[in-house]
């Protein structure tokens, strides 16, 4: 493991996209919000996902220099066109113009169509928290990765549902989740750090429970479980809860489905991902300041919540990527020797220089 400065990452990645011809508004986004995932402790969303990028910028399947443009715009809503940029920049001003609109109407909801991975959906979520309001940010994903309940071939994605809202004497309260058991970044931090994975995450090549990432990852497509992992266990749930993202995000939009076109069955050169933001002004419903007061009084009643285990305190969602927030803004980002050389190679392809380390 080697640790990186927050301020050594985003240099490197700005290098990096810089050398791509990215724009440099668009950098300054695209970087804030990858480092914005680690220093969360979200590193499966963070700088790990750079190899992808660069991976599909090579297959074309990212333009990195779009025209994102706003094709709808009335009232209360808002559709906007990616033209198969990075998600970051696209998903960025979605939540800014809910947020706005939010503001002015006391609810903005802001649909994405053909963009990419966005990172880390709670960056989105969290930005309405910051604003004094209710975030709620969705996205539909790029691949089949994810077995439906009872289902032998994978169909949809992690589907991830971000929610944050805003407190006052406490931290934000901010839910990030995959609506399947993991994300498959955690298979790549698994198989960086040569762990194996506990049974009931992922399955091999033949559909076999696995404990080997490597195994989950050759998987073609990959496995992995619904939120629950059995039918006994509440499969269905995360199953409901992921059509429900891709209904919002993808449906909504005009958008493809873990990346393949629904009218064709078929994969083509952009993965045409759709994203889904939703602002809600508390002030709409409440005097202000009640609504904060009052998430205030009911995260301090879990927090007192007697543990099971006097070591464990029982926590509220958002708790340690705050935490996390704090320590590695101090003492830096932990990164995998694996990851820093896959790094390396990304920089050595676009001639850009390698900053972390030797």
């Amino acid at each position: 493991m080697i640790t990186v400065a927050h301020e050594t990452l985003r240099k490197q990645l700005s290098v990096i996209y810089r050398a791509w011809g990215m724009d440099e508004e668009h950098i300054a986004i695209v970087v804030n919000n990858m480092v914005e995932s680690d220093l969360r402790g979200i590193d499966s969303h963070g700088v790990g996902m750079l190899p992808t990028y660069a991976e599909r910028r090579g297959a074309g399947a990212v333009n990195v220099n779009p025209d994102i443009r706003v094709v709808r715009d009335f009232g209360a809503i808002a559709l906007i066109d990616a033209d198969h940029g990075l998600g970051h920049v696209p998903a960025t001003r979605g939540m800014e113009m809910a947020c706005d609109k939010a503001m002015q109407f006391g609810v903005g909801a802001v649909t994405v169509r053909n963009a990419n991975h966005f990172g880390a959906a709670g960056v989105y979520s969290t930005m309405a928290s910051a604003r004094g309001l209710i975030g709620i940010c969705m996205t539909g994903t790029t691949q089949r990765a994810v077995l439906p309940t009872f289902a032998k071939e994978p169909r949809y994605s992690t589907n991830p549902i971000a929610f944050a809202a805003p407190a006052k004497r406490n931290d934000d309260f901010s839910l990030d989740m995959a609506t399947s058991t993991i994300a498959v970044g955690k298979l790549n931090i698994a198989r960086r750090a040569e762990k194996e994975i506990p049974i009931g995450w992922a399955s091999d090549e033949n559909g076999v429970p696995t404990t080997d990432p490597v195994a989950a990852l050759n998987a073609s497509p990959k496995r992995l479980s619904p939120l629950g992992g059995t039918r006994e266990l509440g499969s269905h749930k995360g199953y409901g809860l992921a059509m429900m993202v891709d209904i919002l995000s993808s449906v909504l939009s005009g958008s493809f489905i873990g990346g393949y076109n629904l009218k064709t069955g078929k994969r083509e050169k952009y993965i045409n991902v759709g994203h889904f933001m939703l602002a809600i002004d508390p002030r709409a419903f409440r005097e202000d300041g009640e609504f904060e007061d009052e998430l205030d009084d009911l995260i301090e009643m879990l927090h007192a919540t007697p543990p099971l285990d006097p070591s464990q305190p029982v926590l509220v969602a958002g708790d340690l990527e705050h935490k996390s927030r704090i320590e590695r803004m101090a003492n830096g980002i932990p990164m995998t020797d694996t990851l820093a050389r896959e790094v390396r190679e990304v920089a050595e392809a676009c001639g850009a220089p390698f900053m972390l380390g030797n």
